[in-house]
């Protein structure tokens, strides 16, 4: 997808298809109006007989209106004004980027405009929203299939032009390329969770980084099984003991356009370290998972994904700051030499673990990564992982769960949620959580009884991450979607990437 800018009058794009944004209880917006005008009134009269629907999102395709050079108006409803929001907005958008992909037109234009934008968000903020959601609406997953489309009746615009009216000082050419480059993660992303297990093994996942540092230029290291045992990583080993694909321990490093080492390396801030959860397929080994949609647990390493596609969005917008990306990568499977419940491992922190339930592997893998990442002192760490069924039954499918042993990190991130509309909802993690933990036989127990499932797996990870600050994304209900829609959302990487953009605007100021 190729994004442009042109300042010009709506009524004289010429263009296939130009997207214009209305609300239904409001006079046309100022685009609206000189379209109008162009077309002797047609569009106010289209609007006010009810064709479009009122709900944000819904859309009214017209043919070769007279007085317009655009061959087609997609007039979009942003809902009523009183009620107008980000979401509505966003609903808007989505619904711009499918009819793109659906057209017919070789190239297309939308209008954005201060008029249709949400309260307190300004055109830079729209622009990388807007070329975000679009890119992300062309994603097809390259599926491995006998028979391949030959591309002669191929549909989607492959040019998009925003139609601006004016000049403005904000940095809209950087916006493009940042909302662009995050749709390019996110592609990554669902690329490797919709791939079948038996394609994106641990090895796989460490194959990708590897060819991302190589073509972005930044620092990736593996460490294979051996590497592992001399670490004492005994937690995650576990969890790999049931299966034949060897477990991958994967250390990005990037350094925001600056080289190792340097003159200035004394002066620059901390990194932050992300953590993704790499299961890349979840049988439940020994505790077995049932059989009913156990194919959507090659979903399970997400949080992996997620980190190698935020890799690759920094790296192209190149963002100067300094991040580390740490994943545990392995299968959980039954097999001769599975552990068993009952099993006590020694994590890298030296804490031992009783196993109680084998389909309680994320946690297993993910403290040893949260104790290797106390070596970069880092400012803050994130882990991002399909951890629990319970976040899913508290929140639905809606918000990720976040869960933190700090307020102002827990704030940050909250935030970042609402500026990409990749949300989060903050649950407790009191003290009194940890009791339901307690082991007889080792320094605690990897699942605690039946009741907030979600916060104490979290509370289970926070014992690990004691030496910095620290959240937690459980993204079991976010990662991917079911049904005849199924397949990886590629969140939350639109709300990384917006943490990861704002520390960079931190740093440059």
């Amino acid at each position: 997808m190729k994004f442009t800018i042109k300042i010009t009058s709506p009524e004289k794009t010429e263009t296939g298809f130009l997207a214009l944004c209305v609300f239904a209880d409001a006079p046309l917006p100022p685009a609206g109006q000189t379209v109008n005008e162009a077309c002797q009134g047609r569009l106010s009269g289209f609007v006010s007989s009810g064709e479009l629907d009122e709900k944000a999102g819904s859309t009214l395709l017209l043919h070769g209106l007279a007085g317009v050079a655009a061959k087609r108006i997609l007039l979009v409803s942003l809902g009523k004004s009183r009620s107008f929001g980000d979401k509505a907005w966003r609903d808007a958008l989505t619904a711009v980027g499918k009819a793109i992909n659906d057209t017919l037109a070789k190239d297309g234009a939308v209008v954005l405009e201060e008029a249709t934008l949400p309260a307190g968000r300004d055109l830079a903020w729209a622009l990388r929203q807007a070329s975000r959601i679009i890119a992300d609406g062309t994603y097809k997953f390259d599926a491995p299939c006998a028979k391949k489309e030959n591309g002669s009746t191929k549909r989607g615009a492959r040019k998009v032009a925003f139609v601006l009216s004016s000049e403005s000082d904000q940095p809209q050419k950087e916006a493009i390329r940042h909302g662009q480059a995050i749709a390019e993660g996110m592609a990554l992303a669902k690329d490797l969770g919709n791939s079948g297990a038996n394609a994106c093994t641990p090895v796989r996942l460490a194959e990708t980084a590897l060819a991302l540092g190589k073509q972005f230029k930044f620092e990736v290291d593996v460490l294979k099984r051996a590497d592992m045992e001399k670490l004492g990583m005994g937690a995650l080993l576990s969890v790999a003991r049931g299966s034949c694909q060897e477990p991958r321990f994967i250390v990005m490093h990037y350094r925001g356009g600056q080289g190792k080492g340097g003159k200035n390396a004394s002066s620059r801030p901390r990194p932050i370290v992300l953590v993704g959860k790499g299961i890349t397929f979840d049988s439940g080994g020994i505790s077995l998972k049932p059989g009913a949609e156990m194919d959507e647990m090659k979903y399970d390493m997400s949080g992996a994904a997620s980190v190698i596609g935020v890799f690759k969005a920094i790296a192209l917008m190149g963002l100067p700051v300094e991040v580390i990306g740490l994943i545990p990568a392995a299968e959980n499977m039954p097999g001769g030499n599975a552990s068993r419940p009952g099993d006590v491992v020694r994590s890298m922190s030296g804490q031992t673990i009783e196993i109680l339930n084998t389909d309680a592997e994320g946690r297993l893998i993910l403290c040893d990564a949260l104790t290797y990442a106390e070596r970069f002192k880092p400012d803050c760490v994130i882990d991002i992982a399909t951890l629990t069924g319970a976040c899913v039954i508290a929140l639905g499918k809606i918000p990720s769960g976040l869960l933190s042993t700090d307020d102002a990190l827990a704030d940050e991130l909250t935030q970042s949620g609402l500026n990409s509309g990749d949300r989060v909802w903050r649950l407790p993690l009191w003290e009194e959580y940890q009791e339901s933990l307690k082991s007889n036989f080792a320094d605690m127990a990897n699942v605690g009884n039946r009741f907030g499932g979600a916060i104490t797996g979290a509370a289970f990870l926070s014992r690990f991450a004691g030496a910095y600050k620290w959240a937690h994304l459980d993204i079991a209900g976010t990662a991917w979607l079911s049904g005849n829609a199924k397949g990886s959302t590629g969140r939350p990487l639109p709300l990384l990437a917006e943490f990861l953009i704002g520390r960079a605007k931190v740093r440059e100021h």
